[in-house]
């Protein structure tokens, strides 16, 4: 027994420090990034987001690679790099990470699709799945327009940033953060150049395509050996205070996507209970709400190692969320809101299974094709 429970220990011991191991490559990916970026020059880097002044397009790109990457960890975090580094304007970034949030809900609108077979299980699994994806529709339908009109998140985030130590020249400030990840970051440069001689362009593109392999790699690997850490006391816990408090739903779901750095896993692990009917929608809800609020916390770790522009975008991502959260979640009336949605269009799909592709395909894949197409031309 207790050669079990030391083994036991060793492997718990074994996956926190993989988990700060691979915090730390996260980062160093993300500053190798911005030096990829720079090195490419600004005129590569205005033909790869060419189109994207028109803010439909960005909010279309925002939602697609989402889809494609199955992570807005990484859409966020690249667009924090971007603007970061000068190579996206910040008022044409806004509506990429209002795009992240919704193309991130299709992971768990899949997962519920496990319960197809049953109606009662499929419908139930189905409408807490879809919930959150209407939750992230409805609060871009609301502020998408209120900050093309106004600039509120832009200007909110730009006041907010100017009372952290990061605003200004950057001059008087070292981020630790960042001289740590440099050390990386800077050694696999200099390995490139002095070791293997790749110069110019040709180590730009090998520096990019590195670091968008190692953020991916990286992120991957936080989300799978969190899981592995947690994810049976999570649904234990879930079980216990979902009924009891909305408010402490919401801060669970908030502190279990900040610590698995992925929304997806948090509500992907909901769906279950709701098809099985050991957890009410109305229960559920809080803790999608609080994991849109969570996984902004990977967009604000990327920004301690690109400075106080980066930071800025960072902190509109955070108040695209609060205040979505602020919107739907006090009042009653407003919460019952995507909750209604969400039944009506699985009541829909359980009728007829063609609304399932219609929706998925629709939703996450045709309308931002078409966007990108019509507002880029």
């Amino acid at each position: 027994m207790a050669d079990s429970s030391n083994a036991s220990r060793y492997r718990w011991l074994a996956r926190v420090c993989l988990f700060v191991l691979m915090i730390y490559v996260f980062l160093a990916a993300i500053d190798l990034f911005g030096d990829s970026v720079e090195l490419l020059g600004k005129d590569a880097a205005a033909g790869l987001f060419s189109g994207l002044e028109n803010p439909f397009a960005g909010l279309a790109v925002g939602i697609l690679a989402t889809v494609f990457v199955q992570s807005s960890s990484v859409t966020t975090s690249t667009v924090v790099v971007l603007v970061g580094t000068g190579e996206l304007e910040l008022a044409y970034a806004v509506p990429m990470v209002m795009g992240a949030n919704v193309g991130t809900s299709i992971t768990n609108t899949v997962v519920s699709l496990g319960h197809v077979a049953q109606n009662s299980a499929f419908r139930r699994a189905f409408a807490g799945a879809t919930v959150h994806d209407i939750f992230n529709l409805l609060t871009v339908s609301i502020l998408f327009p209120l900050e093309l009109a106004t600039g509120l998140l832009r200007k909110l985030a730009t006041w907010l940033v100017a009372v952290f130590p990061l605003d200004g020249t950057g001059e008087g400030f070292k981020s630790p953060v960042k001289t740590a990840v440099e050390w990386l970051a800077h050694g696999i440069q200099s390995c490139l150049r002095a070791g293997l001689g790749i110069q110019g362009r040709l180590l730009a593109s090998v520096l990019l395509i590195l670091a968008l392999a190692l953020i991916v790699v990286s992120l991957i690997a936080i989300t799978k050996n969190m899981r592995l850490l947690m994810a049976d006391q999570i649904e234990q816990w879930l079980n216990r205070v979902l009924r009891r408090s909305g408010m402490l739903g919401m801060v669970i779901g908030a502190m279990i996507t900040a610590l698995v750095q992925s929304s997806s896993i948090t509500t992907s692990l909901l769906i279950p209970m709701f098809g099985a009917g050991v957890l009410a929608l109305e229960a559920g809800f809080p803790i999608m709400v609080g994991a849109n609020i969570g996984t902004t916390v990977t967009a604000l770790l990327a920004s301690s190692v690109t400075g106080p522009v980066g930071l800025t975008i960072a902190v509109v991502h955070l108040l695209f969320n609060l205040l979505g959260t602020l919107i739907f979640f006090p009042v009653k009336a407003m919460r019952r809101i995507p909750i209604f949605l969400a039944r009506q269009l699985a009541e829909l799909t359980v009728r007829n299974r063609i609304w399932v592709l219609v929706y998925i395909f629709g939703v996450f894949i045709i309308a931002p094709v078409l966007g990108i197409l019509i507002w880029r031309s």
